[in-house]
């Protein structure tokens, strides 16, 4: 093995088992987050990758992700968001499904089922400001967004 080839081995792949992700990360009221990569586990220092669960029928509390973007893999499950100054728009997603979140947006997460707990795994574009929890008073009926990108109309 050559030199170069024997520094991958140290600073290479890092492989983050299921039985060891971190609770202790930011949390919001609601949910459990629990963190795979970070710059202490993992020395990232452009992303942030873990894990959440929501029991049935439970929401979060209204928050954001500072100036992060954030993307949502719904792994099993309805997730239904809110978003917006009064959470007043929604928007469902199911398994197999993606959900982006940009910057600043006031939003929150939902289990739209009965029985399931909700799973998803996160991703966010830095380490720093995970979680600012909000306190919003919602809108009473928010309005159902139905969003279709251009290339697909």
């Amino acid at each position: 093995m050559s030199k170069g080839s024997s520094r991958w081995r140290t600073d290479g792949v890092r492989i983050i088992r299921s039985n060891e992700l971190d609770d202790r990360t930011a949390q919001t009221l609601g949910m459990q987050r629990r963190a795979a990569v970070t710059t202490e586990r993992t020395g990232a220092s452009k992303l942030w990758a873990g894990t959440v669960t929501i029991d049935p029928k439970a929401k979060t509390g209204a928050h954001h992700h500072g100036d992060l973007e954030s993307v949502i893999y719904v792994v099993n499950g309805v997730a239904r968001l809110r978003w917006g100054d009064r959470l007043e728009f929604v928007a469902e997603a199911t398994q197999g499904d993606f959900i982006y979140v940009p910057p600043f947006v006031p939003h929150q997460e939902i289990n739209a089922s009965d029985d399931l707990q909700l799973h998803c795994v996160l991703a966010r574009s830095g380490q720093q400001g995970l979680v600012v929890n909000l306190d919003i008073e919602p809108a009473e009926v928010p309005e159902l967004v139905r969003w279709v990108d251009d290339l697909h109309k």
